[in-house]
């Protein structure tokens, strides 16, 4: 009303102060918040920003929601009577994320450089065809090479600001209750575009002016903490294009999660992003600083990033302090920073502090968008730098680097089928009928061997697939019993009389919280075990096999004076690159990426809005027992939803059959791959040799000699690309 008509009442007044009394809003601030309401001038802009601070809606979103609005009003009043300049807006350059993109352009020149002398000696049967498919491994690895950035936290932290901050711009929805509803993705596109991907397969292109709506939930929803709209949304994510962002110009794909804690499924769904993440940033909030809940969830996430491994460090977790500006004193500042370096010391095991960061996202981005500094914008630009510096010296300088030495080995090994052809042309190198027939049969029994070895992981993928079915059937048996357990610690405030509806939908969301756990716990004690042991039992077998037919090469290039054996050792060590885990050739492989989709494999979206349905009668009133016996009560509805939740968890036996198949699917399918790249280059070996004898064979001198001197051109070429290739990694 002050706002509308120009002036405040005595009354008005001394209700304003007990409100200020109890915010613990300074009196100085309600003075300045007493002028802007009436109307009056000459109010210092410094005055102004820290009143703004001090009306920040995240303050009161522990509070009752009226708290919330009205502070969102007031804000929004705030804005409406301040002169709005036309400043250049200021963005957060990112060179070190520019240069490195240049060095991947420089490498990807070379591919290209490459590529042309290779088809052009593949069309003259010089070298194998398997060598064009490595660099085009190669290649596709360098143009697909992104950066995945997510932002993660407890709802109404300021994920979103920050954000907008990154960005330079306003796009995510921001406020101080529960906002995002889906995952969302931004990346660069050569114009700005919005599409949804629907849960069906789906997806439809929607306009950027619908884009907020479509990102975030309803403000009803969110005060009432229902999951209704995530639970009934058919949106799987949404990807929003843009071809100004800054940091997505430099090949980072940004991606803003749903709240932790909000809900069970989201942050389930929040989970599963954590699998192929870069950097994890996690935001934790000043005014109210690590909770106990909020411990959990962090370090739950560490595990997450480590794919549950026993490593003690998480090198790509950046923890993030938001709401700074809104401390009162240093004595508070220094309290937070001290909490905050036990916390990350002790618990996460973050040692640099380059992981543990100070901010307030709202003043950053708005220094941002004015082009002006302050200790904010010092804060968040030292954050920004911190990011890059992970990104390329730690995440992307590693992945080029490995590009590079995989172009390097291709070089050398095109080298050396160059060589070959070229002994060939100079007749030191003469196949007899005798020995064609030798490489006819070599290439019989490496085929042979392939067939072998493909049946062998068959079979056992089968028993693998049998042992986890078992080992599955086992846990469920306990499993009930194990729920049962837990739902004695369920806790809820509301009445079992007055709020029964809010008291089912607590104990509904710490039953889907067990549970996954429960699959987790199984995921990480059982189906781990299982996967390893599998996947050692292949490697010794492909290992063994790899092994007898390098031994046959070797002994043949020494009888026909051929380098096969050196040409199929660089082309093991290419593969083996992309495929080997520690502990050696194919060591490894897929057991940790299967075990961490395993631990959330089945997240059972619309089990709370079935178990809720399911509970519609109980609602009404009928479970039968006093009005007074609230603990009699309490257990027959925690009776009921583990009734109905584990009856509806039987009913997708065979969905979580499907997927659990598709986790060991996926891991025999990487040392399967590199073994069908190894056979098929060995065998295009002796076939390419085969090939040139007969081609040399019906030439005349002539085309020999023009042979010799293309030879020596197309050679000099490689070593150019090669040295170009070196110049790069000396970089």
């Amino acid at each position: 009303m002050s706002a509308v008509d120009g002036s405040i009442s005595p009354q008005e007044k001394k209700y304003l102060g007990a409100i200020g009394s109890l915010l613990k809003i300074e009196p100085a601030y309600l003075t300045a918040l007493e002028a802007r309401l009436t109307n009056q001038e000459h109010i210092a802009p410094g005055i102004i920003d820290k009143l703004k601070s001090q009306l920040d809606p995240a303050r009161f979103h522990l509070l009752d929601t009226i708290f919330v609005d009205a502070a969102n009003d007031l804000l929004a009043m705030l804005a409406s009577q301040e002169e709005q300049e036309d400043v250049e807006q200021k963005v957060i350059s990112y060179k070190q994320l520019q240069e490195f993109q240049n060095y991947k352009k420089q490498l990807s020149k070379s591919c290209c450089d490459l590529y042309q002398i290779f088809q052009s000696c593949n069309e003259r049967k010089f070298i194998a065809h398997p060598l064009i498919e490595g660099l085009e491994r190669v290649s596709e690895k360098l143009t697909s090479q992104k950066f995945n950035l997510a932002v993660v936290g407890e709802f109404s932290q300021g994920k979103s600001t920050l954000l907008n901050a990154l960005l330079g711009e306003e796009i995510q929805p921001a406020r101080a209750i529960p906002c995002s509803g889906n995952i969302t993705v931004l990346k660069y596109g050569d114009k700005k575009r919005v599409t949804c991907f629907y849960k069906d397969g789906e997806h439809q292109e929607i306009s950027v002016d619908k884009y907020k709506e479509k990102a975030s939930i309803s403000k009803d929803a969110a005060r009432d903490h229902r999951s209704d709209e995530l639970e009934q949304s058919k949106i799987e994510r949404i990807v929003f294009e843009h071809p100004n962002l800054a940091l997505c110009k430099n090949g980072v794909e940004i991606i803003d999660s749903p709240g932790l804690n909000e809900h069970p499924e989201r942050t389930a769904i929040t989970q599963k992003l954590l699998q192929d993440i870069d950097v994890a940033i996690v935001m934790t909030d000043a005014m109210r600083l690590l909770p106990e809940k909020e411990k959990e969830l962090i370090q739950d996430i560490k595990r997450q990033l480590n794919k549950n491994s026993s490593n003690s460090s998480t090198e790509n977790l950046f923890l993030v302090v938001n709401f700074m500006d809104l401390l009162d004193d240093e004595e508070d500042h220094a309290d937070v920073i001290q909490r905050i370096e036990i916390f990350a010391s002790h618990t996460l095991s973050i040692t640099t502090k380059d992981r543990i960061h100070y901010i307030s996202a709202k003043a950053a981005l708005k220094s941002i968008k004015s082009g002006s500094k302050n200790e904010y914008f010092d804060a968040f630009s030292n954050f920004t730098k911190s990011i890059e510096d992970f990104l390329v010296t730690e995440r992307g300088s590693f992945q080029v680097k490995q590009c590079a030495y995989e172009v390097l080995g291709l070089i050398q090994e095109g080298l050396s089928s160059m060589n070959q052809a070229e002994s060939l042309l100079n007749g030191e190198i003469i196949i007899s009928e005798s020995e064609k027939r030798k490489i006819i049969e070599k290439i019989g029994e490496v085929s042979g061997r392939h067939v072998k070895l493909k049946k062998l992981a068959r079979d056992i993928q089968n028993i693998t697939k049998q042992k986890a079915a078992n080992s599955w059937e086992k846990w469920y048996q306990s499993v009930s019993e194990s729920l049962t357990s837990k739902s004695q610690d369920w806790q809820s405030s509301y009445s079992p009389v007055w709020n029964q509806k809010k008291l089912i939908q607590d104990y509904t969301d710490q039953f889907v919280r067990d549970l996954l756990r429960e699959v987790d716990q199984w995921g990480q004690t059982s189906l781990q075990p299982i996967l390893q042991t599998s996947l050692d039992s292949l490697n010794k077998k492909i290992s063994a096999e790899l092994e007898i037919i390098k031994s046959e090469t070797k002994e043949f290039d020494r009888q026909v004076k051929t380098n096969l054996s050196e040409q199929l050792k660089l082309g093991i060590t290419s593969v083996s690159d992309d495929f080997t885990g520690v502990g050696g050739f194919l060591g490894g492989i897929g057991a940790g990426g299967a075990l961490a989709a395993a631990l959330i494999f089945f997240t059972p979206v619309g089990l709370v809005s079935v178990i809720l349905a399911s509970l519609a009668a109980a609602v009404a009133g009928s479970f039968g027992l006093g009005m007074l016996d609230f603990d009699g009560l309490k257990n027959q509805i925690k009776g009921e939803i583990l009734k109905v939740g584990l009856k509806k968890f039987d009913e997708s036996k065979e969905k979580v059959s499907q997927k659990r198949n598709e986790i060991i699917n996926s891991t025999f399918e990487q040392p399967m791959s590199a073994l069908n790249q190894i056979i098929e280059q060995a065998i295009s070996l002796y076939e390419s040799l085969l090939e040139q004898q007969e081609k040399i064979h019906a030439e005349t001198l002539e085309q020999r000699e023009t042979d010799r001197s293309w030879i020596v051109e197309r050679r000099e070429a490689l070593e150019k690309v090669q040295q170009q290739v070196t110049a790069i990694l000396n970089q």
